[in-house]
């Protein structure tokens, strides 16, 4: 099986411990279940401080800590005036005068809804707030791609491009992929086995971060330094509601980028025997299914969208959505599930605002090039400072259906589950 995360967490201390215990359990094709917040949980985090003004949150892990030797690198500078307008420096909820109020229940501390046909803004929150982009960055390495790689060009898969953590689209070593179906993995099923292995076309690890940091300059993203390929989090990694409608607005305007993201299903090669293991035979190709629940659902006017999830990034996710000759952009970051009021829904939920919002509505705009003549976010200060850290479960978050599956165990139950585990990191698979 295919499509699924390579990367299995199970917690058995407590089963150990106490003998039994309901531990969570991802085996091949199933998932622990997405993080739900309460229903007590506040819904839209309070941003009218600037928290994120400067930097993201700071990390519940270990993901940024930079390799021995190596520092952080310092903050992106703060624009100023702001990028897209004077509005648009607030923290807060930003709307038109005249328009409804926003959707209730949104749990992004940050978000946007902007116009791609003439690039308004129509409304925000905290819209230039620094924040972790997760998977969303890899529409940035996908823009890279479409502009210096052949989509023909053939790429052998590597034993590195297998041994990706988080998603993977199921790339083996000795496999034979186009830099299309590469692209295809990366933004259907987020795999962070593309992006590594586009990467490496576009001249290493450094290199394509480099590419993909000169790039964003160039749009105008001025909150934005991948630190890398494939959004898992890394010593200085930000971007901003703002800068991802800016990237993913680049992106609409490519045809081929279109055609990537709108997609539910396309096949994907399998690949060789795995030398290293006995009896081993043929993987054999397998249909990839979207990740992106609006396109799955049909939701009215969908063109796609990119989703992303990491510990400290939270969700995020940017999507286009075509209506009346009207195509919006939404973009949600550092937000949550709560229990009835799914990410997803959310999303919708801001789309539908922004359609009924009137077309001359407006509180900023987005831009066409870099924001400051002189280039003050100079490449320098957006190079990152060593390779991603972090060990993502998933780009969606432990669970594609909201199903927990747990397994009770105690005593000899607990090898059962490290059984489990050791069989299922043998899969190429990923989770949502």
């Amino acid at each position: 099986m295919r499509g699924v995360s390579r990367s299995v967490r199970v917690t058995i201390a407590a089963g150990l411990i106490a003998g039994s215990s309901l531990l969570p359990v991802a085996v091949a094709g199933t998932a622990a279940a997405e993080p739900v917040a309460p229903v007590a949980a506040p819904s839209t985090p309070d941003t009218a401080a600037c928290p994120y003004r400067v930097s993201p949150a700071p990390a519940v892990d270990t993901s940024e800590v930079p390799p021995s030797g190596q520092q952080a690198p310092s903050a992106l500078p703060v624009p100023q005036p702001p990028v897209g307008g004077e509005k648009l420096a607030a923290c807060g909820v930003v709307t038109p005068s005249s328009a409804a109020p926003v959707p209730r229940g949104l749990t992004s501390a940050g978000w946007l809804v902007a116009d791609a046909t003439d690039g308004t803004v129509v409304a925000a929150k905290d819209p230039h707030g620094r924040y972790r982009p997760a998977s969303t960055i890899k529409t940035l390495l996908a823009l890279v791609a479409l502009r210096d790689l052949d989509l023909n060009t053939v790429v052998t898969g590597t034993r590195e491009d297998y041994g990706m953590e988080g998603d993977s689209a199921g790339i083996g070593p000795g496999g034979q992929y186009t830099v299309r179906q590469l692209l295809q993995g990366l933004l259907m099923v987020s795999g962070n086995d593309c992006a590594n292995a586009l990467a490496r076309q576009l001249g290493g690890y450094e290199a394509a971060v480099g590419k993909m940091n000169d790039l964003a300059h160039s749009l105008g993203a001025e909150d934005t330094r991948a630190a890398s390929p494939s959004g898992l989090d890394a010593p200085g990694m930000s971007t901003s509601p703002y800068d991802l409608a800016l990237i993913f607005r680049a992106g609409l305007q490519n045809s081929t980028f279109r055609d990537l993201i709108s997609h539910v299903d396309a096949p994907f090669p399998g690949y060789p025997p795995l030398p290293d293991v006995p009896g081993d035979k043929p993987h054999v190709g397998y249909q990839m299914q979207s990740q992106n629940r609006l396109l799955v659902d049909g939701f009215p006017g969908v063109i796609g969208g990119k989703t992303g999830y990491t510990d400290d990034a939270r969700k995020t996710y940017v999507g286009a959505v075509e209506r009346d000759g009207r195509t919006l952009v939404v973009v949600q970051m550092y937000g949550l599930n709560e229990a009835g009021d799914l990410y997803w829904d959310q999303a919708k939920s801001l789309f539908d605002w922004g359609f009924a919002t009137p077309r001359t509505e407006s509180v900023g705009t987005l831009v066409d090039g870099p924001a400051t003549a002189s280039g003050a976010t100079s490449t320098a200060r957006r190079s990152n400072s060593g390779p991603a850290l972090a060990q993502n479960v998933s780009d969606e978050g432990p669970s594609n259906s909201g199903v927990s599956y747990r397994l009770v165990v105690g005593g000899i139950g607990a090898l059962v589950v490290l059984g489990l585990v050791v069989a299922a990191v043998r899969i190429n698979r990923r989770t949502r």
